[in-house]
């Protein structure tokens, strides 16, 4: 279901928005006005934020908190006006809300975060020390605020005075988000001395040794990056977690089979074996991968859903179409039906039988005795299908049908969106991806995919900058993110904090797109042989990526 206003509005606290009309409150006080003067600028706030209209929203919302009694309602005119960057206007709903709710922790953090936008080094200092000075979850805020404000100079200047003054809790967690906090502030030094300080404080834990790695990594320091990997892994058994984020971090520097090997460590399930799977596709590692189809088939026990589909997968890994369509074609009905008859669709088109994947997608759709969970999920395949070959009015369709079944569904919706901003019809992408965001204002991936489309396709950069710092937060270190935000800051003329957000991109995920991006800012920016040696290295990545081709078109280096 679409997020109404009305439910918006509750969650905002505009239920009881002030007294009844006429009524005082006290000897001398004025009447409170009229339930409709506060409502209806609240209402026109609430209307133009969904319509990410977000200096309007913050506007007719502060006017709103004038009016109310209610703090909810200053804190949610202070929250949307710090989204918009309406410093001005975020300063004046937090000091109507300071009036209403003086002892609030959420309004201290409010005002730490103003103070770091407009570059207050000492205001943002004593603030963020009071919180750390409160004990229990005061570290958190913290960080919090510093990681809503790390485009701002003063940001890391802040990070070093907090560390400075000594005054961090001596607690694992704290320190390691603190490190974390320390990457994301793209600040090589202060970065180097967290990090050493954790490794200090808590030397035999083997988080503190992957941080580490992450640091170096991000560097270029490939070798010293995997030393402290390795040196990780060391103290004896570690945890499923812990071997897991190992693993992450050997594929990120390009060993996946050392990653599949880690995973192995431990006791296995269908989960780890999944993942080990995943890995040694992505080493190409044969052997590994027929090793590990012969561990899983000797565990194979008849009807195991779950365990028939996985076999199904590495058969068709290790390209043996026809053991993977056997595995997946003994998926009996249930759960993992559909998803097996999903996967013969797809081993059927690689195998040149579009016709009969699109056939095989079209039968599950009308399937009355699988679970329907997964149908959403065959529309959408029918659409790469087509999109994939060429048939993209058609896929449209395919999107278009799945909608009128299952309305709403996310996955279609952004598929199509995709699809739409492919075609060049980008005010149907956007509406699209609105439908999303504001059903589930949490979806990071959509928050996203829409503040890119605005900033590629569009001049409503402001607006996309808020998009895509909120999916920052909800996902801090995802390099498709980074990207779309050193993207808007290089269009805002930002080109500082464009870089930095661009390299740390890169490094973290080598992508062509992400690689055009990068280039460009270097070739304004006067690097013109680094642009050079970025896009070539992304040509080899996705010779045919779409962006990339612009900007060289453009450029011609």
């Amino acid at each position: 279901m679409r997020r109404g206003w009305t439910s918006a509005l509750a969650g905002a606290g505009l239920i009881a928005l002030s007294l009844a009309p006429g009524v005082r409150a006290e000897h001398g006080t004025p009447p409170a006005p009229p339930a409709e003067a506060v409502l209806s600028p609240a209402l026109q706030g609430e209307f133009a934020f969904q319509q990410g209209d977000n200096k309007l929203a913050a506007t007719r919302y502060v006017e709103a908190s004038r009016l109310s009694a209610d703090p909810a309602l200053a804190r949610r005119a202070t929250e949307i006006a710090l989204l918009a960057h309406e410093d001005e206007l975020a300063a004046r709903a937090i000091a109507r809300w300071r009036q209403l709710e003086p002892k609030s922790d959420d309004l201290a953090t409010a005002d730490a975060l103003l103070a770091l936008r407009k570059g207050d080094r000492a205001g943002a200092r004593r603030l963020l020390l009071d919180q750390l000075a409160a004990g229990g979850e005061g570290w958190k805020r913290a960080i919090r605020t510093l990681a809503s404000a790390t485009d701002r100079p003063v940001s890391p200047l802040v990070a070093n005075d907090l560390f400075e003054q000594g005054r961090w809790p001596p607690d694992l967690d704290a320190w390691l988000a603190f490190g974390e906090l320390s990457r994301r502030l793209g600040d090589p030094v202060l970065t180097q001395r967290i990090v050493g300080d954790v490794v200090r404080r808590f030397p035999r834990e083997p988080r503190s040794w992957l941080l580490e790695s992450a640091r170096l990594a991000e560097r270029g320091d490939k070798p010293g990056a995997r030393q402290a990997i390795d040196h990780a892994l060391s103290f004896g058994p570690v945890e499923a977690a812990v071997r897991a984020f190992a693993a992450a971090a050997y594929a990120r520097l390009g060993d996946p089979k050392t990653a599949a090997a880690t995973i192995a460590r431990g006791a296995q399930d269908d989960t780890s074996f999944v993942t080990r799977a995943a890995y040694l596709a992505q080493a190409d590692d044969k052997a590994g991968l027929a090793a590990l189809y012969d561990e899983v088939k000797a565990k194979a026990v008849a009807g195991d859903a779950e365990r028939e589909l996985l076999l199904g997968q590495l058969a068709e890994y290790l390209k043996h179409p026809d053991e993977a369509l056997a595995w997946y074609r003994s998926v009996p009905h249930g759960i993992a039906h559909g998803d097996a008859q999903d996967r013969i669709a797809i081993v059927l088109e690689s195998r040149g039988d579009v016709e009969g994947a699109l056939a095989v997608l079209r039968s599950q759709q009308h399937d009355t005795i699988s679970d329907g969970v997964r149908q959403p999920d065959s529309f959408r395949i029918e659409a790469e299908v087509l999109a994939r070959h060429g048939r993209k009015a058609e896929a449209l369709v395919a999107y278009g049908r799945g909608l009128a079944f299952f309305d709403g569904d996310q996955d279609l919706l952004y598929g199509r969106a995709l699809l739409l901003e492919e075609m060049d019809r980008v005010k149907e992408a956007e509406a699209d991806l609105r439908v999303i965001v504001t059903a589930d204002p949490n979806n990071a991936e959509a928050l996203n995919a829409l503040g890119y489309t605005l900033a590629d396709r569009t001049d409503r950069f402001a607006e996309a900058q808020v998009l895509i710092e909120k999916a920052l937060r909800i996902q801090p270190d995802s390099p498709a993110f980074l990207d779309s935000l050193g993207w808007v800051q290089h269009h805002l003329g930002r080109d500082v904090e464009a870089l930095r957000n661009l390299k740390r991109a890169y490094a973290l995920q080598k992508d062509a797109e992400i690689a055009a991006h990068l280039g460009e800012v270097l070739w304004i920016g006067g690097d013109k042989d680094g642009a050079r040696a970025v896009w070539k290295e992304g040509l080899l990545l996705d010779k045919d990526n779409r962006a990339l081709h612009r900007v060289m078109q453009t450029f011609k280096p």
